[in-house]
């Protein structure tokens, strides 16, 4: 890690030498295949174009900079401006445990009541509240996609959730996620994401979860046999800077970042749903089966779950229902 700040000290001050008053170091454990990097690469266009060379902004994908939570903790110390692969269940874990409803199993019914709940005073006031006890200022919210179930044949077929009962399913090293896994009847197992693919092809985990476009540019359709369209949830990536930075950065260099993060936005939101409606063609070709569950039995599943008294006393009384129905 210290080798790795030395180096980026001194990029600051080479780039700085030639004109670039500002650099945004952007990481994300995702490889270069995927959305959110191109996503990426749009907003670095935009923001340089913008300030005309004044703000240079690096890419790190592919965990350069390390796992999800030591880029999360290197934007919190200003090592890193910006981290891509945030969002509810990394706030959850951050001490703003009301974020916990928004990452539950079948809380969104679609893309449009997403962003109608995630731009609401409601959420904001959540914002705020991360701003001040982390230091982590929320820039914008991505489609990460809406995340099926992707498993290796030993744990096919499933239709409903006790088909999953003692199915090692993945999931991120959160206690959001590892909820996510239990609400669908499954045994949830934590493990990086940089480690999936090796996890599956060698049977230490039975299956992940991620949307189509993840399981596409991560070739995990090489390692497993069937994807089950449970459509659990409508996943997101909310990208944040660091405060500090943030409040350095003149009126308008602001306005170009928010302005790269708008167009990064409608760009990554339309490559997942472009992938999402041709995809599942791609995978039948790709010899795997392609399973739709009872989702009936799934959402009451989780219904059942989320009813437990310790998610009214994390997220306030009755959130979970009061989010389905906003």
């Amino acid at each position: 890690m210290f080798k790795k700040l030395l180096v980026g000290a001194l990029i600051l001050s080479v780039v700085a030498l030639f004109g670039a008053s500002y650099v945004i170091r952007v990481a994300t454990v995702a490889g270069p295949a995927q959305p959110q990097v191109k996503a990426a690469e749009k907003f670095k266009e935009i923001v340089e174009t913008l300030s005309n060379g004044d703000i240079k902004v690096e890419i790190y994908h592919s965990g350069q900079l390390g796992d999800q939570r030591t880029q999360l903790t290197g934007v919190m110390r200003g090592e890193i401006q910006i981290v891509l692969d945030t969002g509810p269940s990394w706030f959850v874990d951050l001490g703003v445990p009301e974020f916990g409803v928004f990452n539950a199993a079948y809380v969104f019914r679609d893309l449009d009541h997403m962003y109608r709940v995630m731009n609401s005073p409601l959420v904001q006031k959540l914002y705020d509240k991360l701003l001040k006890k982390t230091g982590l200022r929320v820039l914008d919210t991505w489609y990460l996609g809406t995340r099926e179930l992707d498993l290796t044949k030993k744990a096919c077929p499933v239709y409903k959730p006790e088909d999953l009962k003692g199915v090692k399913l993945r999931m991120p090293n959160s206690k959001a996620w590892l909820d996510v896994g239990r609400a669908l009847g499954a045994n949830p197992t934590p493990m990086d994401f940089t480690e999936v693919y090796l996890g599956l092809k060698t049977g230490v985990i039975d299956g992940q979860d991620n949307p189509l476009p993840t399981d596409y540019a991560q070739k995990f359709y090489e390692v497993t046999h069937c994807i089950v369209l449970t459509d659990h949830l409508i996943s997101i990536l909310q990208p944040v800077i660091n405060e500090k930075f943030w409040e350095k950065l003149p009126d308008k260099y602001k306005y170009y970042v928010k302005r790269g993060m708008e167009v990064a936005r409608y760009y990554m939101n339309y490559l997942v749903l472009e992938q999402e409606a041709k995809l599942i063609n791609f995978f039948k070709q790709q010899g795997m089966e392609i399973i739709v569950p009872n989702k009936e039995a799934f959402m009451e599943h989780a219904k059942e779950f989320y009813s437990k008294p310790e998610f009214d006393k994390l997220w306030g009384e009755g959130m979970y229902e009061k989010i389905q129905n906003y």
